[in-house]
């Protein structure tokens, strides 16, 4: 049997209800061939992944060939400055084919690159060249669903008796009592939801005879698949190991509480999506050396845990540092608490591709490059896995006139020149920063006191201290705007405080004594021993171990 089956791209049906027509158009190729497993080592240290990620929106870092659009070759260019930064870990949001031309989660070939971005050989020259520079590469692989144009629901979708049909999730009638996020997830599949301009809340109801509804847990446009079906499943993990086969160092799994929905009271975070996200994160693991993290905004605590995904995103504690460093100070002690009952290795961030997770960091405070210094402290200090978005270490504004996710997901800006260095096009995809004349790349590496220095010199001290990478986290200590902490690996013990302050604060810390060697910051406090400046960090160490 060719394992290469082809699917007809067909013909949208009518918009009123009628017999499915058969395929017509030529037919697309579809990869189902199975991919066995080609463990093998990616010759990066054992510890890579507890440096520190940068997450990177592919479409909007570096355009190399003037079209206006990022790609990979623009990518390439850049890792001299990540590895300069000193992140030891590259995240990419989706670069396989999309419908969107965007965001890249409305996938339409799980094994090919977005045409935008490049071909596969250029994806394996990424590797090469981030490999060389110690830096490892994982990708956004969207298990639960697939864009309304990838054949194989254009095939579910013409035909019922289609052998695709059951890939996805059908149901003749339509399904009632159901509200995710505000919307019924069912849609009528003759009616073309997918084409609706509006807002989905006022899509219009099919007619009471309607038949054919598919269900689509993030809108019409991009089906679920039925992953309760083994066949339907082995296919995803046949296609994580063509990405690992070809080198690649992990994944980050999109939206894995939704894998299975049950019914219209029980459709988040089901048994049966942690058991099929454990069976993804083991097939990841068996490759030596690579990395899995989930994103799993609810119970992100079970999905950090070895017998579900090993690691998921620290949704909330980000939401406590921004508060806390605009002087909340009862979220001090939310920061503090954190940690002490969830696994160490959360990943963990300020920021990211998502607007539910907040506006770009300068816009939140104002350009206050204090606050945001103290902001990239706490969280690249604590325990967890950091991920830096792209443009936080300059202080990246939003394009804020655009909308929905548009506004944090603008052009890198690598200096003072037209179009913000980004491209030779006359226009960029998406207008550049409010902000790129003073934050930028160079500006910023050209200033010894900048928030690119800042974040190097902490990524710096992380790799140099392995207390930080993967200690402990013990005397936790909230002292009103003043938390403090141990981290300890080993016989060396590092001591940690944090000023969520306008005003200078004295630490009670009596492991701070005249022995104590401060590791951070480098220059010398213009204060007394033992006070902390306002919106300041301090790192002492206290046992080297020697």
């Amino acid at each position: 049997m060719n394992p290469r089956l082809s699917f007809s791209a067909l013909a949208l049906l009518a918009a009123c209800a009628q017999a499915p027509q058969r395929p017509t158009a030529p037919p697309r190729a579809v990869d189902l061939s199975a991919v066995a497993p080609q463990p093998r080592p990616n010759g990066l240290a054992t510890d890579w992944h507890q440096g520190a990620f940068m997450e990177i929106f592919v479409r909007a870092y570096q355009d190399s060939d003037g079209d206006g659009v990022g790609d990979l070759r623009g990518l390439i260019s850049r890792l001299d400055y990540l590895k300069e930064l000193g992140v030891t870990g590259l995240w990419l949001m989706p670069v396989t084919a999309s419908a969107d031309h965007d965001h890249g989660y409305a996938t339409t070939d799980f094994r090919a690159i977005e045409r935008d971005y490049g071909t596969l050989e250029d994806f394996d020259e990424l590797l090469r060249q981030a490999h060389a520079r110690g830096i490892g590469v994982i990708i956004d692989y969207v298990v639960n669903h697939s864009s309304h144009e990838h054949p194989l629901f254009q095939a579910a979708r013409a035909d019922p008796q289609s052998p695709q049909r059951d890939w996805f999730v059908w149901s003749e009638e339509a399904p009632q009592g159901w509200d995710i996020w505000g919307k019924n997830p069912w849609y009528w599949a003759a009616a073309k939801p997918w084409a609706w301009q509006g807002e989905l809340k006022d899509l219009p109801k099919p007619p009471p005879d309607a038949k054919g509804h598919y269900f689509g847990t993030f809108g019409p446009h991009m089906p679920d698949f039925n992953l309760k079906r083994a066949e339907v499943f082995n296919w995803h993990l046949s296609n994580l190991r063509f990405w690992l086969n070809r080198g690649l160092d992990g994944f980050r799994l999109d939206a894995v509480p939704h894998l299975v929905e049950n019914n219209a009271k029980d459709w988040n975070d089901q048994p049966e999506s942690r058991r099929l996200t454990k069976r993804l994160f083991d097939a990841i693991s068996a490759y030596p050396g690579r990395y899995t993290v989930c994103e799993a905004t609810a119970e992100p605590q079970a999905y950090s845990r070895p017998e579900v995904c090993g690691s998921a995103f620290a949704f909330g504690l980000e939401r406590a540092i921004l508060q806390a460093v605009q002087g909340k100070t009862e979220a001090v002690g939310e920061i503090g608490r954190f940690f002490q009952t969830r696994p160490h290795r959360m990943a963990t961030m300020l920021a990211n591709h998502d607007i539910f997770a907040g506006a770009r960091i300068w816009d939140q405070l104002q350009g206050d490059e204090a606050r945001y210094k103290l902001a990239a402290a706490s969280y690249l200090l604590q325990p967890g896995i950091p991920f830096i978005y792209y443009g936080e270490e300059i202080g990246l504004a939003g394009v804020t006139q655009l909308p929905g996710d548009g506004p944090i997901r603008g052009p890198m800006s690598w200096d003072g020149s037209a179009n913000a260095g980004f491209t030779r096009a006359t226009a960029p995809f998406r207008p550049t920063a409010p902000n790129a004349a003073t934050q930028n790349a160079a500006a910023q590496r050209a200033d010894p006191n900048s928030l690119f220095h800042h974040y190097r010199g902490l990524l710096a001290l992380r790799q140099q201290q392995r207390a930080l990478r993967s200690g402990s986290y013990e005397g936790v200590q909230v002292e009103g705007s003043v938390l403090s902490y141990l981290r300890r690996s080993g016989g060396e013990t590092l001591l940690v405080a944090l000023n969520y302050s306008a005003q200078p604060q004295s630490l009670n810390r009596p492991e701070r004594d005249a022995r104590a060697v401060r590791v951070w910051p480098e220059a010398a406090p213009s204060l007394p021993a033992g006070v902390l400046p306002a919106w300041g960090a301090q790192v002492w160490l206290l046992d080297s171990g020697e």
